[in-house]
């Protein structure tokens, strides 16, 4: 999980422009990558990524079969539909990678992370991200009488709008897992 801080009057928005300088349209994909739980395979991964300026957006990963010694990964990326192509050949070809999945190409699917959010504030402003949290069925995990700890889970956008009104009611810090997804449907 990582943890960033915010600055008064800093933004969530990115600055990347979403067009590349041949006019393509950069599209943002969830890959769900299968690797063996090896000691080097997620650093392999992600040295990929970098060897090549690519950006992770979100980065999650677990193991996810005890027996097979298997872990997930879970990458969310920006890029051309070329570049994306790109990403998801050279992921395949890593010795330790099983399968690639592209589940934004593949068909709908679940995407969910969760926040924490510090929230300090006193009086009316309390009272308001009460209110707000209550509204995004944030739970409240930590109370001091000038601050809360709120968890929200939702897709990236609803932690987005939570952080942006939390802002300007004494958001200190927030911390984020990354997207976890999954495919819809029986396959």
């Amino acid at each position: 999980m990582s943890a960033l801080r915010i600055k008064k009057g800093s933004s969530s928005h990115s600055a990347y422009n979403l067009r590349s300088s041949y006019g393509d349209d950069v599209e943002r994909h969830t890959l769900a990558v299968t690797v063996m739980n090896e000691p080097g395979v997620l650093a392999r991964v992600i040295g990929l990524f970098s060897g090549r300026g690519y950006n992770i957006e979100s980065l999650t990963v677990a193991e996810v079969d005890h027996e097979g010694h298997r872990s997930r990964i879970t990458i969310v990326t920006a890029g051309t539909p070329q570049v994306i192509e790109q990403i998801k050949t050279q992921l395949s070809r890593i010795v330790p990678v099983l399968d690639v999945h592209d589940l934004t190409a593949e068909g709908p699917s679940v995407e969910r992370e969760l926040g924490l959010f510090k929230v300090a504030g006193k009086g009316e402003q309390r009272v308001e991200a009460l209110r707000l949290a209550d509204i995004f069925r944030a739970a409240v995990v930590d109370t001091t009488l000038e601050s809360f700890v709120f968890e929200l889970t939702g897709t990236p956008e609803k932690i987005d709008a939570f952080a942006d009104l939390m802002r300007p009611l004494g958001l200190v810090e927030v911390a984020r897992t990354g997207v976890a997804a999954l495919a819809r449907g029986a396959e």
